[in-house]
């Protein structure tokens, strides 16, 4: 795997993730019942922006870490896929 497939694969695992990990643990103002005016009642009350960031960041490298794992390893042929894919 070339080192740019490679950081383009691990973006791509990041930010699917990302949007996965993102909703987790959230309260909204409306359930803590302190809305400020401007503001909708869907607005999260604490973002925890940087827990979102780390915890996104060890899942995907885990998954990454397993992919790469998985087809360094010979148990996932990648040019037969990209092979397959080309062909049609």
């Amino acid at each position: 795997m070339s080192p740019t497939l490679a950081i383009a694969i691990y973006v791509v695992v990041w930010w699917t993730v990302l949007f996965a990990v993102l909703p987790i643990g959230v309260r909204t103002q409306g359930e803590d019942g302190t809305i400020v005016p401007g503001t909708p009642e869907s607005a999260p009350t604490r973002p925890r922006l940087l827990r979102v960031i780390i915890l996104t960041t060890v899942v995907a490298s885990v998954l990454y870490g397993s992919a790469w794992a998985l087809i360094g390893y010979g148990v996932i042929d990648l040019e037969h896929w990209v092979g397959r894919i080309g062909a049609k």
